[in-house]
């Protein structure tokens, strides 16, 4: 449908989304998120680069392994390529209403799977048509896209590390055809998220022939990016189980040791999830700072666990200390380049209104703008910086000195402990520090 044509109002009822700040009693608004407020010398909405996931709210239904699907939306009477084109309208109604500048999709989320790859593409060809019509006059781009390589039973024993050089294949057309329609969407990442590279048992795996071979795999993507002229930056997303019981990207610590024994580091950085984290036993801040000192923090994907049930829950993030504390990296990192933070979160299966879709982005949203808000004042009060400083500090004079510009040795280092009588360390007041991040946080009004 072209936009000249009359469009079909998907989400009555809900307006333009706007800052009315923490006096609105208006659901429907913004208070904390202004997307012209400066933080650092970045508006909010530069910094933040907020995205939402195509997924989780356009395509999910609320079925879980327990119950059928619940969520209410308007295009439920649709199938195959009508539900497909209705989506894509719902979308960029959504994406405006909640004035976002980015979205995200796996390929399966567009367009449904046909009976052969070519049937598939063309689906693909005729939605990406239609959302290049639909950005000509929204605000809204492309932050990445990637493939679906995990959902069809083709993917049982993984996609670029299956022992099958059929599906090996297939996933590398897959990865083609995305690459494409990245370039054609004007995406300024690719993701890669191995859902089933991993493994079940060992007892079956060649694991250094399926590292191998996905080592080989992205080589060939990054060549064929750069034939077609698709510069964007790659990303890998590490999640350490589920599906599989283990997964070869674990961790952003297990995926760089990866890259660089693959010499890929070069090419690649990290889309963090916190979710993920969770499940890798880290905190969310945690991965960020690894990929941080290691230059290899590329964009995110916002979303939260829950503490009590061990799987990928994909909540909305709510939490105020994990939110300030993600935007202290982020901040510290200069921001997120070409990377942003994406919504891969989904609304609770009793939450199954066209409008709790609004309610949690808001959420969400004013979430990190809190987080930025407060991380910036820590950061401009050296806060944290002057702790550390004065902790390590022995590092700056005598004996520390030296180790830090590599001008000593065992030799030295023996003799000087010998002259050691009595060590004295210092408290970590950790407590401390955890009362004054509480004093910032309450105190996020403060003109």
């Amino acid at each position: 449908m072209s936009q000249t044509q009359t469009k079909k109002e998907y989400y009555q009822g809900v307006g333009q989304i706007k800052f009315e700040g923490t006096s609105s009693t208006n659901p429907f608004a913004f208070k904390h998120y202004n997307p012209e407020e400066q933080i650092g010398g970045k508006s909010m909405e530069e910094l933040l680069r907020f995205a939402v996931s195509y997924w989780h709210t356009f395509t999910a239904d609320g079925s879980d392994p327990f119950g059928k699907a619940t969520m209410i939306r308007p295009y439920d009477r649709l199938s195959g390529m009508d539900l497909a084109k209705a989506r894509v309208e719902a979308a960029f109604e959504f994406f405006d209403k909640l004035n976002v500048p980015y979205f995200c999709f796996h390929d399966f989320d567009i367009a449904p799977e046909g009976s052969t790859l070519a049937e598939t593409n063309r689906n693909i060809d005729v939605i990406v048509s239609m959302m290049k019509e639909y950005m000509k006059t929204s605000k809204t781009k492309l932050l990445w896209n990637t493939a679906n390589m995990f959902s069809h039973p083709r993917w049982i024993h993984g996609a670029a590390t299956a022992p099958n050089a059929d599906v090996y294949a297939y996933a590398a057309a897959k990865v083609k055809k995305g690459l494409e329609v990245g370039k054609e969407l004007g995406a300024e990442n690719y993701v890669f998220w191995g859902g089933r590279e991993g493994y079940e048992t060992l007892l079956n795996t060649d694991m250094g022939l399926e590292l191998d071979n996905l080592a080989r795999f992205f080589h060939m993507a990054d060549s064929y990016a750069k034939e077609i002229g698709f510069d964007a930056q790659f990303l890998i997303e590490p999640k350490p189980k589920e599906p599989t019981k283990h997964q070869y990207d674990f961790d952003v610590a297990t995926g760089l040791a990866f890259l660089q024994k693959y010499d890929l580091a070069d090419r690649f950085k990290f889309n963090i999830e916190a979710n993920h984290a969770t499940l890798a036993g880290h905190t969310f801040e945690h991965e960020l700072r690894v990929a941080r000192v290691n230059g290899m923090l590329g964009s995110v994907d916002a979303n939260q666990g829950d503490p009590l049930l061990g799987w990928d829950t994909d909540e909305f993030p709510t939490d105020l200390y994990s939110t300030t504390l993600a935007m202290y990296e982020i901040l510290l990192n200069g921001g997120l380049g070409s990377g942003g933070l994406n919504f891969d979160a989904k609304v609770r299966r009793g939450s199954f209104e066209p409008e709790d879709l609004f309610y949690a982005h808001i959420a969400g949203m004013d979430s990190f703008a809190v987080g930025a808000k407060v991380a910036q004042r820590l950061i401009d009060d050296r806060v944290f910086e002057n702790v550390i400083q004065d902790r390590y500090a022995s590092y700056n004079e005598g004996i520390g000195k030296d180790i830090v510009s590599g001008q000593t040795d065992f030799h030295k280092l023996e003799a000087h402990a010998f002259t050691l009588t009595d060590i004295q360390n210092k408290s970590g007041r950790q407590e401390q520090l955890r009362h004054i991040l509480n004093q910032y946080l309450l105190d996020v009004q403060r003109p």
